[in-house]
This record gives structure tokens, sequence and C-alpha cells, in this order.
């Protein structure tokens, strides 16, 4: 199993084992490394086309498909440069590995051979190596050119060295998030990388609205869904994390997609905050409360407990 490789707001580490507790019984898995190759080859056994399609259409830091490691699946992401990032460590690893291998710590001097060594766009002076790179990593969406493959190893590297791993965009689409304190931040990480390759190799990558399985998934494929929470209060949400932001209107719209999945037999699994119960069980789905730990968020005081739902289309009959 290959563990995530990005911080992630709403990253499902921690519920793993309750969203593989409701996977129907042609799809459990047993965790243990030792035991997953022979559970693979009995499920496809089991499959009606003989492929185990799991697909995840708000992937984020991939907790759960990086684990599972599915023969055969998708993921799809909206926002484009954590797509990017999939994309390159599917098809350039090394070429991430070596100019990562370039990379200063973040409080060192900028780089004086690169742009933004002095100020950034809007004038203001850049002191250290973070911000620099933070400014070169934002000429996707300021219109400046750029290589897809340095921003995906930029990407990484602003992960594991800005504030709490947190990923904000403004309204333009700019990843603004300060830098992090750290004594030693990691941010080669050669050996995820490359376990992720190999995962990604089985796994077609999209940049769409997550409304694109309706055109993939087949009966008997597995979707998980991992929205934007609905904020449980006025004053939280989780729009900031990408300039397009995710709505109750998107709420309504994912659970219009899920009916017509379930209408054409796909299994589905969603996971949201608590406040979203009501709808997703008048919506025929079988609903439970969780609890998960909350490690992301700029308020360390609310970095606990919050109530979760999973709500599924599996039937208890179908689990053993």
């Amino acid at each position: 199993m290959a563990d995530p490789i990005l911080k992630w707001a709403g990253g499902k580490r921690q519920l793993l084992d309750e969203i593989y507790a409701r996977f129907p019984d042609e799809f459990r898995i047993k965790i243990e490394e030792t035991q997953k190759k022979d559970e693979q080859e009995k499920i496809t056994e089991k499959h009606p086309n003989g492929k185990v399609n799991f697909h995840e259409p708000f992937v984020g830091g991939g907790a759960v498909i990086f684990d599972l490691e599915p023969k055969w699946g998708t993921l799809n992401d909206t926002n484009s440069r954590l797509i990017n990032f999939y994309t390159q460590v599917k098809t350039n690893p090394q070429k991430i590995i070596e100019i990562s291998e370039t990379f200063r710590s973040p409080k060192d001097s900028p780089d004086k051979s690169r742009r933004f060594h002095t100020k950034n766009r809007k004038g203001k002076p850049i002191k250290n190596f973070y911000y620099q790179q933070r400014e070169i990593f934002n000429n996707r969406p300021y219109g400046d050119e750029f290589d897809p493959v340095e921003e995906a190893a930029i990407l990484l590297y602003l992960n594991r060295t800005c504030y709490n791993g947190l990923y904000r965009e403004n309204s333009k689409g700019g990843f603004n998030t300060p830098i992090g304190s750290y004594k030693n931040p990691d941010w080669r990480r050669k050996e995820q990388i490359l376990a992720l390759h190999e995962v990604l190799n089985q796994i077609k990558i999209y940049n769409r609205d997550f409304d694109y399985v309706l055109e993939i998934a087949s009966p008997g494929d597995l979707i998980y869904f991992d929205p934007p929470y609905q904020p449980m209060s006025p004053t939280s949400s989780f729009k900031e994390y990408s300039a397009d932001g995710f709505d109750m209107d998107d709420q309504k719209r994912l659970l219009q997609v899920a009916t017509k999945l379930n209408e054409k037999g796909v299994h589905i699994i969603m996971s949201n905050s608590g406040i979203m119960y009501d709808l997703y069980e008048e919506h025929g789905f079988r609903v439970d409360m969780v609890g998960a730990r909350r490690a992301i968020n700029s308020d360390a005081s609310k970095r606990g407990e919050v109530n979760e739902i999973l709500a599924t289309n599996i039937s208890e009959h179908q689990i053993n």
C-alpha cells in the first residue's frame, strides 16, 4: 500500500477501517500487505467484467485509493495543480525527484538565478526561498508560462514546508499559505514518489467535474465520494482550498449524480459533515455517524474530533 504523499484537508487515513467496512463482498480487501495480492486475485474473479473498478472523483490527498491500490480505476479533482502533480508523478517521477533535490531550506536566501529573487508580483520584498518558490508556483493562475514538472515539484515542496500543510487559494487561484515553522522539513520524498508512481500506473487521471463518473462507471463498480464538506457552522468552510468553492447547490447536484449511479447498479460510499445526515437519508442512502480527527486547520483549537457521516447504497446483507 502507498502512503499519501501530500497533506490535504479532509484526509481519510483515520477513517479507512470505517470505509472498508462498508465495501461490498466483491471489493472487501484484507489490509495486511502479505494478503493483499491473493485477495485482489479473488476479487478479480468475482467481478462480472473481470476488473476491479474503483473511482475517487474528489481525490485530494488520495488516502483511500493509494492505500487500496486498485488494479483498475480512476481519480479526479477539479484542482488542476493537484491533478498535474499526480500526472507528473505517473509520467515523470525521476524528474520531480531531481528538481526536489535542488531546493533549499525554506528560510534560506532566494535563488538569484531565478525570477522573484528580490520582489513578488506586487512589488513586496522576498526575503527567503519559500516565498520565491510560492511566487513561481503561482505562474499558472496569474497567466505566466510554467513548467508542469517543476510546478509538481514545487507543490510538493510547498506542501511540506507551508504553515500546517494547509493548501489554500485566493479568489484568483493563487496559493497564499505562509511559510511554516519546521526544524528539518523533508520535501524530497523519493521513496514515496516512486511508490505512488507504481500505483498511478494502473489508474486513469481526470481533471473534470465529479459527474465524469456518469460516463465512466459501470454496474458493479465502486465509487468513493469525498467532496468538500458542507460547513457545520457559518464560520467554517472548505471553500478556501479552491478558488471555485463547493456550495449547497453542488452538494445537491452530487446527490443527484449519486442517485443516477445507484439506479445504474454502481456501488457508492460518500463522506460528508454531520449536517448532511438527513438529506442523504432522504435520498435513500444508509447513513452512519462516525468520528474523525482533523489535523489541518489554521485554528489549533479546532484540530479535534468532528462529526462526519458515511453514507452508502450498499446494504448490510452485501457485507460479510
